[in-house]
């Protein structure tokens, strides 16, 4: 629990030592001394100034993992001792973890209370579990006639490029990273340019918790640089991205234009929530849906930014949205009492502003928020915001926002509501809410989506896969699937 009153957070935050450096072989790194500023969006005040990674560091980097991977010990220990290193770091990960909470909220606006409660109980929970399934796995020798033996093992794929964003920068570099090393592979990852601190002292704990040098490296850096250079790297075997739709074509073209390194993918989302008539509880459902869009400030590719609403229900069901918004406290994400925070940065405030005003400019009608807030502060503050009538071929209702904004269309049977779901070009997430059991099943298996949630949203745990459908990407974070993004198959025929 983290139990500790606003001022004291502000105090702690201003005493947490912010590396500054990338993290090559074992050691931080300066390179080549260029660097970016790392801006907070709760106050606009700049936190550090990071080691910015050109190809030369990236170069570094591979290199490192390359020879960590070829020479070093980590993909030859027994599974067994590569989970209790992974155990490791989950454990010193909770020692760190009030710092790393801050961290986190410093550099990308979260409050304190999900920092600490969610993203870092997710990515200690991440590689404890990966720890534990790591001598878990099994070959296989299938049936042959009785003069031959067959072997099917599962190699490690060799030195995996790790690119992820900023919504949840430990979560997801943990989705990657435990997996990755659980399988003997050795890593490089860049975080987003917004959030490189929580990484490298992520780093720093693995380095810490007995990792060899070389098996973790972290660069900083911006996509179109540092990004591009470990995409088009022909020492990296493996490109394991989350983020936009857009980046993420980028990464394919980057594997043409080298090896073929294989590029698994996490994209965006534009998820749809369906709600019938008779969900188990309106208001439950209603509430859920708040939380969901709300939740994180709508930074969340899976976000169920489209509530699709029983036409008999609709008014019911938004007016309890509404409602929800007007009550939320946004504010000072290193305050306990903050239930939304700010906006990763300035920039990123004023996508989604323009997403509000094209929104308003199509005819969708503005229930609630739709401008800043706290401005005072120097931060990037958005008020929630709720449209109605929206029309399914209204930007507002096919594009991914990123932020706390939802659109709510109304259907009037379910074939409708089936075929509004299933009109976008992502695929990540859905929500469905009602009663009827054949109606979960079937709606469930028509619904176009890598992850189905009924009667609630945003469930699971680390046993069930994560991934998309469509342009919602390829490959699955989370379970034991995930091993199969850094493992390669082999068949062993020996005569006897």
């Amino acid at each position: 629990m983290l139990n500790a009153t606003h001022e004291e957070l502000l105090r702690r935050a201003k005493e947490v030592d912010l590396p500054t450096r990338h993290h090559i072989d074992g050691a931080d790194e300066a390179g080549s001394g260029a660097t970016f500023a790392v801006v907070s969006p709760r106050d606009g005040q700049t936190l550090a100034q990071v080691a910015d990674a050109g190809e030369a560091e990236v170069d570094l980097a591979v290199a490192a993992a390359r020879r960590a991977f070829d020479t070093g010990p980590w993909p030859r220990l027994a599974p067994a001792d590569r989970g209790r290193a992974l155990l490791r770091i989950a454990d010193l990960l909770e020692r760190h973890r009030e710092e790393l909470a801050l961290t986190v909220t410093l550099e990308m606006g979260k409050p304190i209370t999900d920092a600490y409660g969610i993203e870092l109980r997710a990515a200690i929970n991440t590689f404890r579990w990966y720890g534990q399934l790591a001598d878990k796995l099994t070959d296989e020798s299938p049936h042959t006639a009785p003069d031959a033996l067959a072997l099917v093992t599962r190699e490690p794929a060799g030195v995996v490029g790790a690119v992820v964003p900023w919504n949840f920068p430990l979560t997801l570099a943990s989705w990657k990273l435990a997996p990755a090393l659980a399988a003997g592979c050795t890593v490089v990852l860049k975080p987003s340019e917004n959030s490189p601190l929580s990484a490298l002292l992520l780093a720093r704990i693995a380095t810490e918790a007995g990792l060899p040098p070389g098996v973790l490296n972290v660069v900083n850096g911006e996509g179109p640089v540092a990004g591009r250079a470990l995409g088009l790297h022909p020492d990296v075997d493996v490109l394991a991205f989350t983020g936009s739709t857009a980046v993420g074509r980028h990464f394919l073209r980057y594997s043409a234009d080298s090896n073929l390194k294989r590029v698994w993918l996490e994209l965006g989302g534009k998820s749809p929530n369906i709600i019938l008539p008779d969900a188990p509880d309106l208001e439950q459902a209603a509430a859920t849906a708040a939380w969901g869009i709300f939740f994180n400030q709508g930074e969340m590719c899976t976000a169920p930014s489209r509530l699709l609403v029983h036409s008999s229900v609709a008014d019911r069901v938004t007016d309890a949205i509404v409602r929800r918004a007007r009550e939320l406290r946004v504010g000072d994400p290193l305050d306990p009492a903050t239930e939304m925070g700010a906006m990763v940065g300035a920039n990123h405030l004023e996508r989604v502003l323009g997403h509000i005003d094209t929104g308003l400019d199509e005819g969708a009608r503005l229930r609630v928020g739709g401008g800043r807030t706290l401005a005072e502060s120097g931060g990037s503050f958005l008020r929630p915001t709720v449209f109605d009538q929206v029309d399914p071929g209204m930007r507002l209702a096919r594009e991914e926002i990123f932020g706390p904004v939802l659109s709510v269309l109304a259907f009037d049977d379910l074939d409708e509501a089936v075929r509004l779901a299933n009109a976008t070009e992502y695929g990540l997430a859905a929500g469905l809410w009602t009663s009827d059991l054949s109606t979960a099943h079937q709606v469930s298996r028509a619904l176009k989506a890598g992850t189905v949630w009924v009667n609630c949203y945003e469930e699971g745990d680390l046993t069930v896969p994560f991934g998309g459908m469509k342009q919602s990407g390829n490959g699955r974070d989370k379970s034991a699937h995930a091993l199969e993004k850094y493992t390669e198959l082999k068949t062993t025929w020996i005569q006897l």
